[in-house]
């Protein structure tokens, strides 16, 4: 594999050679471009091959090893140049995201209440692999939860409209089609919307503990020393289920349509075949599944915090998706188009002036919410107009791991991670020590070091640095 060529201090280049049709483009600091070398490479080249990219493939300073696309790729495709939608390209769990709630509580009185807090959000946050304590749907009931996303969770008394406001795309993803998921794929959905789920899906209470840029805090409404709370899940079983059927389903009219691939988990289809639009309806039907769950499970942690602090006024900060294909119009060479933005592990970073952004926001940017590993700290920023052009308005979502989920257990045993946060007075739940075990802080990246990156390369601007308190796991 070529190395790449250093464009600046934080973007470097893999030059097109052989199938590629665009370079590649790295945002790294040295020392996490040789945490991405070999396998990010080879993945970032061959998503370059695909029919319809345009720009380039991306990587973000989180990227690392993934299913197709890296996990932290952007790829951006042009439908009227025979670009394709790629189910591996968006990934397994369909919209997983993070969404923020402003408390207005300083953090002295949740510390004199944690372990209350800790507990009463454990008891009512279902959380765990497997868990059956969700909402049970079907039927006509799931129909409209698919076609509506988090518009369906606020009729059925989950929040407010006001939190729609600060969800994208208004808490529904247009253009779903409940009828391209299949039975399975609702049948994996039973009692598990309304859960938190497993693996690197948290509830976190945060301080927030250093404010970068005072005007993007105070439009977000952040205060230092005040709480938020963070919650960090998907799509559940449902949105797993779509992306494997229509992976299958991919391979065929990737060979139907004489796409050749370097990779077959690349599969693909064409945005205007009856594949590609099949699995763009029940692709944004699982989006709007997660925007569902996060509803949900927001309400449910704002009466949660509300019976320990009956004051707090407890506000959507904003909700952002990581796994998804969005149809956006952006500008590239000198013109708008119509592009389809595959975003796995990464995040819409939208700049100032964004007519997609709620009005307390168009001058600041979109809030941008990146998770920190279990323990460590977590990030807000905000878009930039630079970022609009450099990536298609994309930034980080998180660490990134450099260690298998395999690996972490065993070399952190979940009680030994247990000890180790509660020394720095961090209260965590869990139901699982393996889990805790795979979520181990030393098995990611160093998060202030990809978020360094992140601000110094323009993707987007650090606002607010936040430090856990409580954590639930499942």
């Amino acid at each position: 594999m070529q190395k790449p060529t250093r464009v600046s201090s934080y973007i470097h280049r893999l030059e097109p050679e052989g199938p590629m049709r665009v370079p590649g483009f790295i945002f790294a600091d040295d020392e996490l471009l040789a945490d991405m070398e070999g396998d990010v490479f080879r993945q970032l080249a061959n998503v370059a091959t695909l029919p319809g990219i345009v720009h380039g493939a991306l990587a973000m300073p989180d990227a690392h090893l993934g299913y197709g696309f890296p996990i932290g790729g952007v790829g951006a495709f042009d439908p009227h140049q025979g670009g394709i939608v790629s189910a591996g390209g968006v990934g397994f769990d369909i919209a997983c995201g993070v969404r923020t709630l402003v408390t207005g509580i300083h953090k002295d009185r949740v510390l004199a209440e944690r372990k209350t807090l800790a507990d009463l959000l454990y008891q009512n946050v279902p959380a765990g692999l497997g868990t059956k304590k969700g909402l049970k749907i079907s039927g006509r009931d799931m129909d409209r939860m698919l076609a509506q996303g988090g518009k369906w969770a606020v009729g059925r008394g989950y929040g407010t409209s006001s939190d729609l406001k600060k969800t994208e795309e208004g808490g529904t993803a247009s253009g779903a089609d409940p009828l391209a998921v299949s039975d399975k794929a609702r049948k994996r959905l039973d009692r598990e919307l309304g859960t938190l789920g497993s693996g690197n899906h948290y509830l976190e209470v945060q301080a927030i503990q250093e404010i970068f840029d005072d005007n993007a805090a105070q439009a977000f409404g952040l205060r230092k020393d005040d709480v938020v709370i963070s919650i960090h899940c998907g799509s559940r079983g449902l949105g797993h289920q779509v992306a494997t059927e229509y992976i299958r389903l991919m391979v065929q009219e990737s060979a139907r349509q004489k796409i050749r691939l370097p990779d077959r988990d690349l599969a693909c289809a064409p945005i205007f075949s009856d594949t590609g639009q099949q699995y763009l309806g029940a692709m944004r039907a699982a989006i709007n599944c997660a925007l569902a769950n996060r509803q949900i499970l927001s309400h449910l942690a704002r009466e949660s915090f509300e019976t320990v602090f009956p004051d707090a006024r407890i506000s959507m900060l904003y909700d952002v998706c990581h796994n998804t294909c969005r149809e956006e119009d952006h500008e590239f060479q000198g013109r708008s188009i119509r592009l389809f933005v595959h975003r796995k592990g990464a995040t819409r970073a939208f700049g100032p002036g964004h007519p997609d952004l709620p009005a307390e926001y168009v001058q600041v940017g979109q809030p941008v919410l990146i998770g920190g590993s279990m323990g460590t700290s977590s990030y807000i920023m905000a878009g930039t107009l630079e970022g609009m052009g450099i990536s298609f308005g994309s930034a980080c979502h998180g660490a990134g791991r450099v260690m298998s989920r395999k690996q972490a257990v065993k070399k952190y045993p979940g009680r030994q991670v247990i000890d180790h946060l509660q020394k720095m007075n961090i209260e965590v739940r869990s139901h699982s020590f393996k889990g805790l075990s795979e979520e181990a802080p030393e098995a990611y990246k160093d998060v202030s070091r990809v978020v360094e990156v992140s601000h110094n390369s323009s993707l987007a601007r650090k606002v607010a640095k936040l430090k856990p308190m409580i954590c639930i796991k499942g």
